[in-house]
């Protein structure tokens, strides 16, 4: 298996519900390096698994909608609890979704699978990996 991984960042701020979170309950900031890595069996007809250009555009611009906001004040996250976890898999979808209607280029049509991993600091990150 062949991977391409690219990387980029965010900051946020956003709270969560549940006593599990203790103090981070209350609104917070959280500042994230995002690996986004690419994978496919073989190689394109170029040597490739992906165009790492097309790969590094796509993943800023599906950041730029989170970056620099109140994840709480967005409707399209209202009730859920915007966790590290949830946040890696709703960039891995949203990068699925680039790759099938070719923004990461014709030879995306060979990747096999997207991973995201978000790094907190330098002791703690969350992943997460679908297919294609």
């Amino acid at each position: 298996m062949f991977k391409v991984t690219v990387r980029d960042h965010i900051m946020i701020a956003h709270s969560f519900r549940g006593e599990v979170f203790g103090p981070a309950q209350r609104l917070h900031g959280a500042t994230y390096v995002v690996d986004a890595s690419f994978a496919a069996p073989e190689l394109d007809a170029d040597g490739i698994v992906v165009d790492i250009g097309l790969a590094t555009t796509q993943l800023h611009d599906v950041l730029a909608a989170l970056n620099y906001r109140n994840l709480d004040d967005e409707p399209s996250l209202a009730g859920q609890n915007t966790s590290t976890e949830m946040l890696a898999r709703l960039i891995a979808d949203q990068l699925a979704e680039r790759a099938k209607d070719g923004r990461l280029g014709p030879g995306a049509r060979i990747l096999s699978g997207i991973e995201v991993t978000l790094r907190e600091s330098h002791v703690a990150w969350a992943s997460y990996e679908r297919a294609l």
